[in-house]
């Protein structure tokens, strides 16, 4: 009998020794490090965010605290490593406000390139980045694609949310349509209302003006990076002024759903990594490649 309670107890110890391994990689000792890895079927998230205005009332990080609450809740109920506050972002467009931190296209580059390859030295072979800022668009884009470029130990994953009709509107049922809700509008006010409340000042949001300029309108087939400037010259797209948490909260777990099912089903995936290297192995002599 106290053999079986022993061995109890041990099998206790060991539940709650795996329950309470922190997912924040930051949190991490060396030794869980290791475990976290496995745990994590050698899976980690980036939660990538930027230093910007958003608004007149919503925080410079808000990109930052909104890719990492996604991120947190889904390591709740998935788990998998989520790597520390990543701000080194795309910002070119807002170097007119005051509070932006805009690095050169050439060190957002290398940042990101050599932090998959430290995070893949370290054991991840699945990487999933968790984009919370508009303007890295086009820039992750072209990431991703560089990735072919030269044969990796790891695979690129890049979390894309889609749009749910009826959350969105359960939300503007509880706030309002925004029509310009492109950057700290109703959406991304509400979030930050549930996810950051003593940061969203939402009393301030009708301070400045987060209506569509439409300056470049005579323009036709053209694309020019001054495009945003032209619409939204104060940072700010949208009208945040009815906002609410309870809105936010709709969103918020909408976008985690996503996500939670994303990492499950990158977990599992083969086929990404097969092709990868069915792909590298037959870029070394494309002559060989069948036609």
């Amino acid at each position: 009998m106290q053999k079986l309670i022993q061995l109890f107890l041990l099998l206790l110890s060991f539940s709650l020794s795996a329950q309470e391994l922190p997912y924040r990689l930051e949190e991490l000792t060396a030794p869980d490090f290791a475990k976290a890895v496995e745990k994590s079927s050698k899976t980690c998230i980036i939660p990538i965010g930027v230093l910007e205005k958003h608004g007149p009332h919503l925080p410079l990080g808000t990109d930052l605290y909104m890719a990492r609450e996604y991120a947190l809740r889904a390591a709740e109920q998935e788990y998998t490593v989520v790597f520390p506050w990543y701000y080194f972002s795309q910002i070119n467009e807002a170097r007119h406000q005051p509070g932006t931190i805009s690095y050169s296209p050439e060190l957002i580059w290398l940042m990101l390139q050599e932090t998959l390859d430290e995070l893949n030295r370290n054991g991840f072979e699945k990487i999933i980045i968790v984009n919370g800022h508009g303007g890295n668009n086009a820039f992750l884009n072209f990431f991703g694609m560089a990735q072919l470029s030269e044969p990796r130990n790891y695979a690129l994953y890049w979390f894309r949310p889609e749009d749910n009709r009826e959350v969105n509107e359960k939300a503007e049922a509880l706030t309002q349509k925004d029509k310009y809700d492109a950057h700290a509008g109703n959406s991304e006010t509400s979030e930050m209302a549930a996810a950051q409340p003593t940061l969203a000042h939402i009393d301030r949001a009708g301070q400045q003006s987060g209506v569509d300029q439409d300056r470049m309108n005579k323009l036709k087939y053209v694309y020019t990076g001054i495009w945003w400037y032209a619409s939204y010259p104060n940072h700010y797209g949208g009208d945040g002024s009815k906002a609410n948490a309870e809105a936010g909260e709709l969103l918020i777990n909408e976008t985690v759903s996503q996500l939670v099912e994303m990492i499950r089903l990158v977990k599992a995936d083969t086929v990404v990594p097969e092709l990868q290297k069915q792909f590298f192995n037959e870029a070394k002599d494309p002559l060989k490649t069948k036609q």
